[in-house]
């Protein structure tokens, strides 16, 4: 979103905006003073910011229709003929363990429908860092169906545009370009508001705030587009600012230690034994691990945990094993138990209502984030955002393009009308703060109050000045 930066010129066919207020007016002294550090920050965001927001939102897009490709690219890993009955978890992990030699089985999903099939994930030498093995077992015959590396749940293709998504497949260095998308984006829409919402309120155009102006031509056509679709946007454009953030390298630390500083960390079970009982060794054979998991799941479907489930052996001796649902659609269901492989008796619960709220919260929003939260209806909902900060980004720089610096009767780069010192002084004091807990963007923001402090060259008279 985006207001007026310099005065308008004839080639744009807009008409002309009309004076700020000044202070007294009902305006406020304090929007006078305030708007013109407000303006250049949103154009400092959109003109140098905008192409990570712009990559962000592409690849982003990209990653909504994967749930899809998924389904076409592996539908025989995925689905099997419906049968009779389906085997032990025994004789299918017994099957997977053959396909996937020298592997360690480290998590068990069994099928969350009548035609799905059982996934064996194993950790295997060789595997690329966070990735595992996952044999696709037919819980019917026991046929393995596909054997594939994944990225905890998700299969390659999805695995590797999650990764362009999050750092373009460049590692750390990577993951600054979503980082500082995500800091900004925020930003971006939080000024865009201010400017656009304040612009009509004090017009008393409140359709105009809310839908482009059908009339208008030119410069002022494409700014009433993309402020009307940036006010429709901000909603989801702060929502993925805030869930992103956790994902991010420096700032998502910070947001770890004060979500556990807070105690609003996602709790989950116990897998201590209890005292005096048998420590013994995780099993490693493939038909112990499966008859283990048989006695497991049987005990946690007992406490009430229903499909579809994870169940984990222990990775160290004196562990009990745990099984958690993984339903990230709503309703959700998260409840987990921690079982004594050896007696079957569930030793710790924790139900998704003892989540903290914030936990809850942050779930939810990382499930919509995801596209997951409400199926179709969620990815439907990320396309039209996706595409609307595509185009909001676009109309942006075509806005600015119509009124570059190098143009007759142009203002300097972001406007002429320089902030209040008691502005600056804030945002100042801002940066050094956010530099704390959102390095990214607090760095950053320093590096535009740097730019806009330096001289720039008074732009040429002209009719239109």
């Amino acid at each position: 979103m985006s207001d007026t930066l310099d005065p308008p010129v004839d080639d744009t066919a807009e008409r002309p905006a009309a004076a700020e207020p000044s202070p007294g007016t009902r305006s406020g002294w304090w929007w006078s003073d305030l708007r013109p550090l407000v303006l250049r920050l949103h154009f400092y965001v959109g003109l140098f910011v905008g192409p990570f927001i712009l990559v962000a939102a592409v690849t982003g897009l990209l990653y909504t229709i994967t749930p899809q490709l998924d389904q076409i690219l592996y539908r025989d890993a995925l689905h099997v003929p419906v049968g009779a009955t389906q085997l032990d978890l025994r004789d299918q992990v017994g099957a997977a363990a053959a396909a996937v030699p020298g592997g360690t089985v480290t998590e068990i999903r069994p099928p969350i429908a009548p035609d799905s099939t059982t996934r064996v994930i194993f950790d295997v030498p060789g595997v690329a860092e966070d990735y595992a093995r996952t044999a696709f077992v037919d819980p019917y015959t026991g046929q393995v169906r596909a054997v594939l590396d994944t990225y905890g749940e998700w299969l390659p293709v999805r695995a590797w545009i999650d990764t362009l998504h999050r750092n373009l497949h460049l590692g750390d260095v990577g993951r600054l370009y979503s980082e500082l998308a995500a800091s900004w984006l925020w930003v971006l829409a939080v000024s865009g508001l201010a400017l656009w919402v304040v612009r009509r309120r004090r017009r008393a155009r409140v359709r105009r705030t809310l839908l482009p102006e059908g009339s208008a031509r030119g410069r002022a056509r494409i700014r009433s587009w993309h402020g009307s679709v940036g006010l429709w946007a901000s909603v989801g454009m702060l929502v993925l600012s805030a869930t992103g953030l956790t994902w991010s390298n420096f700032a998502g630390d910070n947001v770890g230690a004060l979500r556990s500083a807070l105690s609003w960390t996602t709790p989950s079970v116990s897998d201590e034994l209890p005292a005096g009982g048998v420590a013994a060794a995780p099993p490693t054979a493939p038909a112990a691990v499966g008859t283990t998991a048989d006695r497991v799941l049987a005990a946690a479907r007992d406490a009430g945990i229903s499909d579809p489930v994870a169940i984990t052996p222990p990775s160290e001796a004196g562990q009990a094993w745990q099984v958690g649902q993984v339903k990230r659609s709503w309703p959700l269901a998260q409840d987990a138990v921690s079982v004594d492989p050896g007696s079957g008796a569930v030793l710790d619960t924790v139900r998704w209502t003892d989540w903290p709220f914030m936990a809850q919260a942050a779930e939810v929003g990382i499930s919509a984030h995801m596209g997951i939260l409400f199926g179709v209806g969620n990815q439907l909902l990320l396309v039209a955002l996706a595409l609307g900060i595509v185009v909001v980004v676009v109309w942006g720089y075509r806005m600015w393009w119509l009124r570059r610096p190098t143009r007759p009767g142009a203002a300097a780069l972001g406007g002429s009308q320089r902030p209040g010192v008691a502005s600056l002084a804030v945002v100042g004091v801002v940066a050094v703060g956010l530099g704390v807990f959102f390095p990214v963007l607090g760095v950053s923001l320093l590096l535009f109050l740097l730019v806009d402090a330096l001289p720039r060259r008074a732009p040429e008279a002209t009719p239109y000045g």
